[in-house]
C-alpha cells in the first residue's frame, strides 16, 4: 500500500507541473496588444513617422507602412509576434505585440472524429481555407481557389489584351 500512495503522489505532482506549464504557455491578450483576425487587416497609427518596420515573425503577420505613420497589419496565420517601428535615427517608436486569432463569427466547424472541416457562412456555407483543417479537405479547397483565381486572371488578361489590340 505504501508504494501506491507514492505513485499517486508522484502522479499528482506531475499533473500539477503540467497545469503550471499550461498556464505559463497560454498568455491572455493585454489591453495594449493588437488583435488581428486571420486573413484580415487592422490599422495601427504610430505617434510619429517611421523609417523602418521590423516584424518578429513574418509568417504570422505582414506589415505595410503607408504615409510614414500608418501601419497595415495583416494576419497570415495563427500566433503571436511583434512589430517594431524605428525612426530614421533607429530609435524605437513603438514595439507592438500582435496576436493573430481566428474570427469565429459566421464560421461553422464540422468535426468528424479528429478531423475538422471549416465553412464560412455568409449566409450560405462555403468551404474555406483554415489552418488545422483535414489535409485532403484543405488541399481540395486550395485547388478550387487557385483554379478560380487563374480563371478570373485569365478572363481579365484576355479582356485587357483584346482592349490593347483595338
Amino acid at each position: 500500500m505504501h508504494h501506491g500512495s507514492v505513485a499517486a503522489g508522484s502522479l499528482r505532482a506531475v499533473c500539477g507541473a503540467f497545469a503550471i506549464l499550461a498556464v505559463t504557455l497560454v498568455s491572455p491578450a493585454s489591453a495594449k496588444d493588437l488583435i488581428v483576425r486571420y486573413d484580415q487587416s487592422e490599422l495601427l497609427r504610430l505617434p510619429r513617422a517611421a523609417a523602418e518596420v521590423i516584424v518578429g515573425n513574418p509568417s504570422i503577420a505582414d506589415v505595410t507602412l503607408q504615409d510614414g505613420n500608418l501601419l497595415i497589419v495583416t494576419g497570415k496565420t495563427f500566433g503571436i509576434t511583434n512589430v517594431i517601428a524605428l525612426d530614421a535615427a533607429h530609435n524605437v517608436i513603438q514595439d507592438q505585440r500582435v496576436m493573430v486569432e481566428r474570427d469565429d463569427s459566421k464560421i461553422v466547424n464540422l468535426h468528424k472524429g479528429s478531423t475538422r472541416y471549416t465553412y464560412a457562412c455568409t449566409p450560405n456555407c462555403e468551404p474555406t481555407l483554415t489552418i488545422g483543417d483535414d489535409k485532403d479537405f484543405f488541399s481540395e479547397v486550395q485547388d478550387a481557389n487557385q483554379q478560380k483565381t487563374k480563371f478570373s486572371e485569365g478572363a481579365s488578361d484576355s479582356s485587357n489584351s483584346a482592349n490593347n489590340q483595338q
